[in-house]
């Protein structure tokens, strides 16, 4: 794991570290990861020293590593060794089934758990699930690498929960947003009071009133963004908006459908290339949308920021009986250099589905973009020719806007 020194190291300082270890991880994924290899096939991992040259190689997505581990179970030759020759085998929903290793903060939580403040002398209620799926062990890990203690609770049992936080005296939470509710809320009824003041959240939507509801009872709540295919992604840390990008991985944010990547600021899909050579994912879509945000974190760290979670990419969508797909509409503008940005929008005429194609651009042949259309989407669509800048940033290259009530 990359030491807390480097989150405040300089831009010039963390390029030169990542001109070391991009090629090192692509290599090893490269020789240790069969999967990997084919997927990369023709690949030299010494020319891929930065992000210019990363955004080259291919992107993985989730369905392919699906189908591999079909083919090839249990990790479709994408770890560097059986289930065996790991410490732990997970399954994710899917199914998709991961590895896991005891030690060394294999998931790099700690980092997040340090943020929040947690160390040692915490107990850590650790409410995220030991059941098949990693993120219990995730944040044990974590846990262990900052020096807090842990009590395994999982998922559910509110009483119990309860009566082991405050017998215990349990001072900081891990799980998911909306569970911690129900344990306080669950405590207030039992009259118990609980000595909670930290929380490490993940899993679900960490809304504005949930997070100023814990404030007001003592406890600082803050999320990161982790998978059980990549670990910790990018946290939040106290003071700072957004969240910045763990020092484990690489994040690009790519216009969805594609591998290439937007300007900053612009809304994507979330691509991450783990620097682990026990399960080296290169440039592994995550199906996530979020943006860049503009500048460092206020708290000191000085790695990249993303807004957090957006949405999801995958926006595939059925028009006229016929699937839609974001990289068609990649496709669409690749035949015409004139384009920036295009956007399907399907809406209801009477009984009937109705497809607009709307393309920024200076100027355009929309008959000619039609033709197009038909070619690549296999529809008939309305082409319109809006402005450069004039389509929404919300990195949706699919809208639907029908309803059906």
């Amino acid at each position: 794991m990359a030491g807390v020194s480097d989150e405040t190291r300089s831009p010039e300082a963390r390029a030169a570290a990542l001109a070391e270890a991009l090629p090192r991880a692509v290599a090893a994924a490269i020789a240790g990861a069969p999967g990997m290899a084919a997927h990369l096939a023709g690949v030299e991992a010494a020319a891929v020293a930065d992000r210019t040259a990363l955004a080259r190689l291919p992107v993985l997505r989730k369905a392919e590593l699906s189908a591999a581990q079909k083919a090839r179970p249990p990790y479709g030759g994408f770890a560097s060794g059986g289930a065996a020759e790991f410490d732990h085998a997970f399954q994710s929903p899917g199914p998709i089934y991961e590895p896991g290793r005891r030690g060394g903060d294999w998931w790099r939580i700690g980092r997040f758990l340090r943020a929040c403040g947690i160390g040692k002398g915490d107990l850590v209620q650790n409410c995220f699930s030991y059941h098949l799926t990693p993120a219990g062990m995730m944040f044990e890990s974590g846990a262990a690498a900052v020096g807090a203690a842990v009590i395994p609770a999982g998922t559910g049992q509110t009483e119990l929960q309860v009566e082991a936080a405050a017998q215990l005296g349990a001072t900081a939470y891990a799980g998911t947003p909306d569970f911690l509710k129900a344990i306080l809320d669950r405590a207030d009824e039992m009259g118990v009071a609980l000595g909670l003041t930290r929380a490490a959240v993940s899993g679900g939507a960490l809304f504005p009133a949930l997070r100023a509801g814990y404030a007001a009872r003592g406890i600082a709540c803050l999320q990161c963004y982790a998978t059980a295919d990549l670990g910790l992604i990018a946290y939040e840390s106290a003071g700072g908006e957004g969240m910045i990008v763990d020092e484990g991985v690489v994040v690009e944010i790519v216009r969805p459908g594609t591998g290439d990547p937007v300007a900053e600021g612009e809304v994507g899909e979330v691509v991450v290339t783990t620097l682990n050579p026990d399960y080296p994912l290169i440039r592994f879509a995550t199906g996530d949308l979020s943006a860049v945000a503009a500048g460092p974190s206020p708290c000191g760290r000085t790695n990249m920021r993303i807004r957090g979670w957006m949405g999801r990419a995958d926006q595939t969508t059925k028009i006229k009986g016929m699937f839609v797909r974001p990289e068609q509409v990649a496709a669409l503008v690749a035949r015409h250099p004139e384009i920036r940005r295009a956007r399907v929008v399907a809406e209801r005429a009477g009984d009937a589905d109705r497809m607009r194609v709307l393309v920024e651009a200076e100027a355009a042949d929309a008959g000619r973009i039609g033709e197009s259309v038909q070619a690549v989407l296999k529809l008939r669509g309305e082409v319109e020719v809006v402005a450069p800048g004039s389509l929404p940033n919300d990195g949706k290259v699919i809208e639907d806007r029908r309803s059906y009530d």
